[in-house]
Parts: C-alpha cells; structure tokens; sequence
C-alpha cells in the first residue's frame, strides 16, 4: 500500500493546537481536538471597502487590483469613475456623459464605456486613459443594459435593450463599431467574459430571466450548456473557458447571491455566495480573483467584495462597536492607542465645556483625572498615549493657548502655544508634539513642543481649521479642514520643517478623526454642508487616499486615537442633537489558512 509520506513527502505531524502556516494539501493531527485537519482550497467572497459613491446599473472594467467603476444609477445618472486599486476606490475623472445602465470592458488604464441610458437609449463610446475620458466611435444601434467584453481596442458589444430585446452584437476596433454575429436569444442585462474573439453571454432577460449561455468565436454565437440558476441583471468575467457568475435576480424577482462557476463545458455552483446578494452590480478580473461592486439589494448600494480561489480566508477590514463612553460629548480631544484611548475635554451640549477625562482600555471606559481647563476643540489627531498624554489649544469663552499633561492619573501645565486658537490638527508624542492649522478665520502657522515650549515650525500651505492630523514631529501628515469658504480635501506632509502637498482627499470634509503615521493613516466621519455627520473612511498609503470601510455611527466633532489598521473613534455628534458616546474600534483587512478537519464522509 502506498503511503501519505510517499504521495505527499512527508510524515503526517501531531500538534497540539493547528500550525499557523502550512502547505496546501499538507494533513496534520491535533491532538487536542483529536482530528485530522488539513489546509484546503476553496472559492469564497468576502467583503472589501465600499465605492465612494453608491449606485447601480454601473460599467465596470478591468482586474481585482487594478479595477475601474463608472457611469450608473445614484440617482441621478452619474459621470463618476472611481479606481479599486486592491485594498480602496480612489476618484478617476469623470465621464464625459453621464448615464446608467452601461456595458464596459477593458483594463483600468485603457477602459472602454458605452451605451446605456440618459433620457433615452445612448450609443455613445467613450476611452479612459487612466486619468480622463474622450470620446469613441457611436455604436449603431443605441441601447441599455447591454453587456460588454474585450479591450479598449478590440471591445464586444452584445444584446441590449431598445424598445424590446437585442441580439445585435457589434465589434470595436478602438476607432469604429462593425456588425457581429447575433445572439440566438435576445435579451439584456447579461453576465459576460472574455474577448472580442472568445466570449461567453449568460443569463439575463428576454421577458423573464434565463439560464441561456451562449459562446462567441469572432463570427458567430453557439448554444453551449445552460446556467443552474436563471437570473437577470448579474455580473461576469474571466475568460471563454473559465467564467464567473454571480448575483442577479431570479424568478419571481428574488435577488440572489448565488455564484456559478464556468469549465468551458458546464456550470457548476459554488458552496459560498456573494456576502450581499444583489443586482445590476458590475464585475471584473479572472475565475481565480474577481471583483463585484455596486448594485442594488434592492436598494442601492455601493459594497465591494473580493472574490478568491485559494488556501486562504480573507477577513476584511471593518469597524465594530467597542464600549461606550460615560459621558456623551462632541468636540472632544483624543490620544493612545486602540487598547490604551484617552479622552478628554470637549462639549456635553450647549457649549457647556467639561473637563472630563476617561481612559479606555480595549473594552471599557473609566473615569481619569479632571483637565484643569475644561474646554472643547483642542489638537485631532494621532499624538501621545494614554500614559503620557498633551492636550493642547481648544476653547473656554475664547481661543486658548493652554497646553496640559496627562500622565495616566492626573493633568499638569505645560508651555503655552504661542498662538491661541481652537480646532487644530495634530500628531507626535507629550514630548516631540506637533500642533498645526486652527482658529476662525483659518490659521496656517505649525508649532512644535519639545516637552516644556513651543517653537515655530513652517506653515501649512493650505490655511484651515478642523482639520486632523497623524504620524510624527518630523513626519507629520495634515488632512481636511474648513478654509472659511469651502471643506478641503487638501492632504500635507511634514518632514520637520516645511509642509508639501500631498494627494487630495477623495472627499473633502472637517470636523474629522485621524489616526496613524504620514505612509499609513486614517480619516473617519467628518462634517458635510448639512450639518449632518459622515461615515466615511479612507485610508492613506503616502501617495494617495482610497475609501475604506464605513463607520456604523456617522458622526462630526468626533475623536480618535490608534494607527491605521487598529484605529479608534470616540464620541461626536451624528447632527445636531444629539451627542453620542457611541466607540468604535478599526480592524485592518487579515488573512489565516483555511483549515478544514479531514472526515470520512
């Protein structure tokens, strides 16, 4: 008899708890469980940081890391085009029409869009080169909810809708539509994969849903294999012979999560569904590492989830709630880390000041030592620790310049700034601090504190309050704001001396948290021209911002404390009443081994 060592190599290993790596296929024995377990692979979505703008009815193009959404249903009808670079959407430039119910294909920096609906049927084309969007040739028939396929220079059309179902197909050549070979079923809103010269159309509506799926060679359409599930509305990609489906709506007009997988033959269904079933979503990338964003479930919405084939679970990255705080209160100061928070000062409502202080400790608020200053609208941002805190600025009746030390059970002054204000950004340690922006009207002049004084350091190129800040003295990381007329998306860096001009925000907001250093932070909640606070996240990497997952509460006024991939959020105010006391606690996107305990059956 053959033995596993034989096939495999190696003995079979008895642990007392499951190894932390191993290879695909490798058996192990836990001797605590007494089972035999292995490391499998399997095909599982899980979900990824939502588009900035949520709609449906959205074209979408090119892979998992490198994916390009645009166009779609808000409402109203939209231009925007937001790039997913693997980990975020960042803002592209917008579509020179906007419409909903388009077909795209193509890579993120040679994209192609065309047809859909404005107030009527659409056959405008259009190229994006990575950053803008210029017009192609026409198609000759105008329509929506056709599917695309193919690159920017060799790009499918087919089926569709015009005042009843297509079978239309044509074929770009990045200059010009020519006719195709026509389906032998009309219908829209299908899934779709591959080439100009290798395509596959599954799914979609005639006047019901449909399973049909039919195989494209460059001239001509075949019926192959039909899909288990019939459904409407769905999203596809991969290639001819190896093709994914997933969501849409089925008979009766259920919305489904059910994803089938294409051999080239047959379709089979797989286990683990979409984590939002949903319709009209866009799709993109191979059988192996796909990308669904958008939709509607059937309200709109703008989840992203990642699809994988692999030895791996994914869990992504989320806010979940932690322990609420004793005393409700916005426009209050923060500082430490996600398992040591602090926080302090700030209004309880009606600008009544409170000195309060409360330490948190992963699970729990408790009462710490009094300011001895109670004001609201001090320093935001990443700066000291729960041990060893600084609080700076804010305002009493006035602006103030007081500076104040926490040193885990009790405040002490220290220097004051040189300039009083409120509504600073802010990063560093007690003793290496950097305070930056403020007031009303905006300051742009940066202090920084070496334990016992301030000293002037160089002024921020954009004047503006509200604003939050992370990372260091020597490398600070300045972001959002109010400038007095306009909510900044202005992003700055710091290298101890002068300020430079980062990437932009992709939405521009004040009044926000900040948490992390200048290569890796965090900007959550914020203010919008309602009053009304924002859940929005977006994450930083030292070059540019992308969206992350939201907050549960929306909020302004907020507090934070932490690093980008363990963040904290502390009170704020979703409007205006009422306060809130609501914690949340930031976990960034992991990764474990997907053991499976080995049975007989």
């Amino acid at each position: 008899m053959t033995t596993y060592k034989e096939i495999f190599g190696k003995y079979v290993k008895n642990y007392s708890s499951d190894p932390t790596a191993d290879a695909e296929g490798q058996v192990w024995y836990n001797s605590t469980s007494g089972t035999f377990k292995s490391v499998v692979v399997s095909g599982t979505w899980s979900s990824a940081s939502p588009l900035i703008t949520a709609r449906r009815g959205l074209g979408g193009a090119g892979t998992q890391t490198a994916a390009l959404g645009f166009g779609g249903d808000a409402p109203p009808n939209s231009n925007a085009t937001e790039e997913y670079n693997g980990s975020g959407w960042a803002v592209g430039g917008n579509m020179g029409t906007a419409r909903r119910m388009l077909a795209g294909s193509g890579t993120q920096t040679a994209g192609l869009g065309f047809g859909g609906y404005t107030t009527t049927f659409s056959n405008a084309t259009e190229e994006y080169d990575g950053s803008a969007w210029t017009a192609g040739g026409n198609l000759a028939t105008a329509r929506d909810t056709l599917s695309g396929a193919g690159i920017q220079t060799a790009g499918l059309a087919f089926g569709g809708d015009s005042v009843g179902r297509l079978s239309a197909t044509e074929e770009y050549d990045g200059s010009a539509w020519t006719a195709g070979g026509s389906l032998n079923t009309a219908r829209s809103t299908t899934g779709r994969a591959g080439i100009q010269t290798a395509a596959l159309a599954f799914g979609g509506s005639t006047t019901i849903p449909v399973a049909n799926t039919e195989s494209y060679n460059g001239t001509s359409w075949t019926a192959v294999n039909v899909m288990n599930t019939a459904r409407r509305s769905l999203a596809g990609d991969g290639i001819q012979t190896l093709a994914l489906a997933f969501g849409g709506s089925t008979p009766p007009g259920a919305v489904t999560s059910a994803t089938e997988l294409w051999n080239g033959t047959s379709w089979t269904s797989n286990p683990a569904g979409l984590v939002t079933a949903r319709l009209y979503l866009a799709g993109c990338g191979t059988q192996t590492a796909a990308l669904g964003f958008g939709g509607a479930t059937p309200t709109i919405v703008g989840n992203t989830e990642e699809w994988n084939i692999s030895s791996t679970i994914i869990t992504a990255a989320a806010w979940a709630s932690g322990g609420n705080m004793n005393t409700a209160r916005d426009a209050l100061g923060g500082n430490g880390t996600q398992t040591e928070g602090l926080a302090f000062g700030g209004d309880t409502g009606g600008n009544n000041n409170t000195g309060a202080t409360e330490e948190y400790n992963g699970s729990t608020w408790t009462n710490g030592g009094t300011m001895g200053t109670a004001r609201r609208r001090m320093n935001v941002g990443s700066q000291g620790l729960q041990t060893a805190g600084i609080a700076f600025g804010g305002f009493t009746t006035a602006s103030s310049n007081a500076t104040e030390e926490y040193d885990g059970a009790s405040w002490s002054p220290g220097g004051n700034l040189n300039t009083a204000r409120r509504g600073m950004g802010g990063c560093g340690t007690q003793t290496a601090a950097l305070g930056f922006g403020g007031n009303s009207p905006a300051f742009s002049a940066t202090e920084e504190y070496d334990g016992s004084a301030w000293t002037t350091g160089g002024n921020l190129g954009t004047a503006r309050y509200f604003l939050a800040g992370a990372g260091t003295q020597t490398t600070g990381l300045g972001f959002g704001g109010d400038t007095g007329t306009a909510y900044s998306a202005a992003t700055e860096e710091y290298d101890g001396s002068a300020w430079t001009a980062g990437s932009n925000m992709n939405t521009g907001r004040s009044e926000i948290g900040g948490s992390g250093i200048q290569t890796a932070a965090l900007a959550f909640g914020g203010n919008q021209p309602s009053g009304v606070g924002l859940a929005l996240t977006e994450q930083y990497n030292g070059t540019s911002w992308v969206s992350a997952p939201s907050l549960a509460t929306a909020r302004r006024n907020l507090a934070s404390a932490g690093s980008q991939t363990a963040g904290l959020a502390f009170g704020g105010t979703p409007g205006s009443p009422p306060l809130t006391a609501a914690t949340e606690e930031f976990t960034g996107e992991t990764s474990t081994d997907n053991i499976k305990t080995v049975t007989t059956s």
